[in-house]
């Protein structure tokens, strides 16, 4: 059997008068233990004592043990309520919250409590506001500048629906390292998957943080196992490069409850690292490719040798000008 190919797993539902259907059971290759160390409880605390959400918990995230346990979260600002609901997502969905204005600031706080050399900050869709919730962003990069300035800063914003091109102008002004934004998955699985966006305006986004500051390293990840078809995932990584996005990310979907969409196929690792080869040979300056792969997991690994790749890249570029010159 081809370990590209689309291979459904899940379980028929039941017809009417018949018994529900057993949840699908996950291949060995998936499944991770319980969180139960000290530091795990050390970095949960911590955010409860700022007020603070994170996108581990909110997101039920498969690897939140391993990552509390060497103190990374995500911090999830603008509240814990999305204005959009997506078909994936395990984020709440309604009328949010004001802003907390201590947001900014305590992030900052939690980062330099926790030591960070580098933090991930992403947030909840919030259409309500005239912003989308960008200034929040700002406010929080520039409270990490202050309270600790050699902390990298990584980004995960939404698409700021009908307010893109000043939303990422203030943002890119505010300088963080990384700008990562998710075009989840492949086009043809918008209307169902992410039915209140779309995927050529998330496209245009990751292109316009280029050509505000191309210095910016950008990102951008899909999950595999909703149905997309093989070649569909290589044209998301030529349209991610047609961008100039720099780092990819791609996991394995996982379904979070029976009301959201179905996990249509467990992709193999050996898949995995096949996709994550042909995104390597496209020209992207670091790739993440395994089942449990997802947005921020490692990113501060990733991000060191993303900047040494991009080092080493103008290197060969200059030693390449030299010779011309000579």
């Amino acid at each position: 059997m081809n370990d590209l190919a689309n291979t459904p797993t899940t379980v028929p539902e039941a017809k009417e008068g018949e018994a529900r259907p057993p949840r699908q059971r996950k291949p060995d290759w998936i499944r991770v233990r319980a969180p139960v160390s000290k530091e795990y409880n050390e970095t949960r605390k911590l955010m409860r004592e700022l007020n603070l959400n994170t996108v581990c918990e909110e997101a039920a995230c498969p690897n939140i043990g391993e990552c509390w346990s060497k103190k990374h979260a995500t911090v999830m600002i603008l509240g814990d309520v999305c204005t959009r609901a997506c078909a994936f997502c395990n984020v709440k969905t309604g009328m949010p919250r004001a802003v907390d204005p201590m947001e900014p600031e305590n992030t900052a706080v939690a980062a330099a409590k926790m030591g960070l050399e580098h933090i991930v900050v992403t947030s909840v869709d919030r259409d309500d506001l005239p912003d989308g919730g960008a200034g929040q962003f700002v406010r929080v990069i520039e409270a990490l500048r202050r309270n600790t300035p050699n902390t990298t800063i990584e980004i995960l914003t939404p698409d700021f629906r009908g307010k893109m091109r000043a939303a990422v102008e203030a943002i890119c002004e505010a300088g963080p390292d990384v700008y990562n934004h998710n075009l989840e998955t492949v086009p043809r699985l918008y209307p169902t998957i992410r039915p209140g966006a779309r995927y050529y305006a998330s496209l245009r986004l990751l292109e316009e943080v280029k050509a505000h500051n191309p210095l910016i390293f950008t990102k951008s990840g899909i999950m595999l196992g909703l149905g997309e078809e093989r070649l569909e995932v290589h044209q998301v990584m030529d349209d991610m490069r047609s961008a100039e996005v720099d780092f990819i990310t791609m996991g394995q979907y996982l379904q979070p409850t029976p009301k959201h969409a179905k996990v249509e196929e467990f992709v193999t690792p050996k898949a995995f690292d096949a996709y994550g080869s042909i995104a390597r040979a496209k020209g992207f300056l670091q790739v993440a490719s395994s089942p449990l792969t997802r947005s921020s997991y490692h990113a501060g690994d990733d991000f060191a040798v993303m900047r040494a790749a991009r080092e080493e890249k103008l290197a060969r570029k200059s030693r390449k000008q030299d010779r011309i010159d000579v």
